[in-house]
């Protein structure tokens, strides 16, 4: 006996609706892995309605430009993440505002400060290589023209197995599998912008002499973790606090995580080493925690030790929308 075949449900992995969300909601590639090179590309977009208009054109075709790029590099890694700023999201997008986007919010302590600086745009490119880097780069500023001013172009390099320029691994606290969305995708609280994520981002410039005078004792307690083998030191209970521990956000909810996907960036000839911090989550306030702990410190003045050789020259907060919301911008 013929029988009709049985309807998904509304809203089932199978059913058209729940396709579609799907497809709404589809991260950009917050998750790509480490890549041996990258780019923090943050520009301004001029004020003027010609310029807003070619750069929502241009942000709506990134993930076209990063295709007719990466078929060039025989299929190598190359991801493009976009962010925008408080200033530039209703000219840009005319929609409200994310629910927790604001502009970075500068953090004065008794000794250092988390600056802030400008930005309307944030590109975030990781590649195997650097051609393919700087060949992206160089057909987007061609494409936004006279729209944008370039404020910061850093480019990043993987140092050795993943260390920063001070020679500690960077990121061992990043979350992966399940937790990593749940870290850093906003879902139901804000399900205008589910799939977005916020961004913040730091340039760090290392005093080398300075840090390298440490003991290699001082130097393990500033970071919280052995050298060598990257293996966890025992958390301060009180007094004064590693950078491990000030940048581990818990509440009654629990441990909050971020990604760092942070690059390491020199210019020897000009005796510039540095770190470009990048982190991405789903609460804007747990990134901003964490930085109200470095610099004012838990207990104040008690801030991170870390910060008396690596000075913020930087700081801007994005929203990095879903992939499909950022598509839509053209229109």
């Amino acid at each position: 006996m013929l029988t009709a075949p049985q309807e998904a449900p509304l809203n089932s992995p199978t059913s058209p609706n729940a396709s579609a969300q799907a497809a709404a909601t589809e991260p950009q590639s917050i998750d790509a892995p480490l890549s041996a090179a990258a780019a923090f590309l943050v520009l301004v977009v001029k004020d003027d309605d010609a310029s807003i208009a070619v750069a929502q054109s241009v942000v709506a075709s990134t993930d076209d430009l990063v295709k007719d790029v990466r078929i060039r590099a025989n299929g190598g890694l190359l991801t493009c993440n976009v962010g925008i700023s408080h200033r530039a999201w209703g000219p840009l997008t005319g929609k409200p505002l994310p629910k927790e986007l604001k502009p970075f919010q500068e953090v004065r302590g008794a000794t250092h400060t988390a600056v802030a600086t400008a930005g309307d745009l944030l590109y975030h490119i990781r590649a195997a290589s650097m051609d393919v880097v700087v060949e992206f780069e160089r057909i987007l500023l061609e494409a936004l023209g006279a729209a944008v001013d370039v404020v910061d172009d850093v480019a990043g390099f993987r140092y050795f197995d993943g260390r920063d320029l001070l020679e500690f691994v960077d990121g061992t606290a990043n979350p992966d599998g399940l937790d990593l969305p749940a870290a850093t995708i906003v879902a139901e609280e804000d399900p205008d912008y589910a799939g977005g994520s916020y961004v913040v981002t730091q340039k760090y410039l290392h005093d080398m002499a300075a840090w390298r005078a440490q003991s290699l004792q001082t130097q393990e307690a500033i970071i919280g973790r052995r050298k060598f083998d990257n293996v966890e030191l025992p958390d301060a209970t009180a007094g004064q606090k590693s950078h491990k521990t000030l940048c581990t956000i818990e509440d009654a909810d629990g441990e909050h995580d971020i990604l760092r996907d942070n690059m390491p960036f020199a210019a020897p000839g000009r005796g510039e080493y540095g770190t470009y911090f990048i982190g991405y989550s789903r609460h804007l306030w747990v990134i901003e925690k964490m930085l109200e702990r470095m610099f004012i410190g838990d207990p104040p003045p008690l801030h991170d030790r870390i910060l008396d050789f690596s000075k913020a020259a930087t700081g801007v907060t994005f929203f990095a929308p879903a992939r499909k919301f950022l598509g839509s911008l053209a229109g």
